[in-house]
């Protein structure tokens, strides 16, 4: 009997909590750090203040639970994209395109968004530090397989950097305007780029 009452109320916890995770991330997208206030948050979610307050009392207890949602969406995000790339010679132009949009996406908005709180709060930027840490391994990762890079050979691994450090900046430029046109044609000719490295590589001895 008492299995049978705890389970429902355990969905209901969890429901209630993921409610609250998803209208952190919208919040965050749409008012920014400055404008994400827990009463803003329990109304987004539908949740009443009391039932808020009694899993996360704070605003800084929400937020550090919103960082490892975030962190979690990304990595689902950058899995399900990794999935659907097309092999041949638009592969690469592909994975740029993926990276492109994992940087332009309403997730990486709201990291993007504790990543400037958390440079002057301390105690946000331990939750931070560790994830982006994490999150930045498995972009490269992701990266260095999609394209077929060499990850011993520094030239190969400095340029998978270089490919990410490029997404992030197309990234950040979108936050301010709308950059697609541009953003387009640099990762054009940046694929171009690739594809004539990573050729080389291959046939060199």
């Amino acid at each position: 009997m008492s299995t049978t009452t705890r389970t429902p109320q355990a969905e209901r916890t969890r429901a209630m909590r993921q409610r609250l995770m998803e209208a952190t991330v919208e919040c965050l997208v749409e008012r920014g750090w400055s404008g994400t206030s827990t009463t803003l948050v329990s109304q987004r979610a539908g949740v009443s203040r009391g039932a808020q307050l009694h899993h996360f009392p704070s605003k800084a207890a929400l937020v550090l639970a919103a960082v490892e949602h975030v962190a979690s969406l990304r990595g689902e995000e950058l899995a399900a994209a990794a999935e659907s790339m097309p092999s041949g010679s638009g592969r690469t132009r592909a994975v740029l395109g993926m990276l492109a949009d994992h940087v332009t996406g309403p997730v990486f908005t709201a990291a993007l968004e504790l990543w400037v709180a958390a440079r002057t709060d301390p105690t946000l930027l331990e939750a931070v530090a560790p994830l982006e840490q994490r999150m930045g391994r498995q972009l490269h990762r992701t990266t260095v397989e999609l394209l077929g890079a060499d990850d011993a050979d520094p030239a190969q691994r400095e340029l998978v950097q270089a490919t990410l450090d490029l997404a992030r900046g197309l990234g950040l430029a979108t936050t301010i305007t709308d950059d697609s046109a541009r953003r387009e044609r640099v990762l054009d000719r940046w694929a171009t780029v690739l594809d004539a490295a990573l050729h080389r590589r291959q046939e060199t001895p």
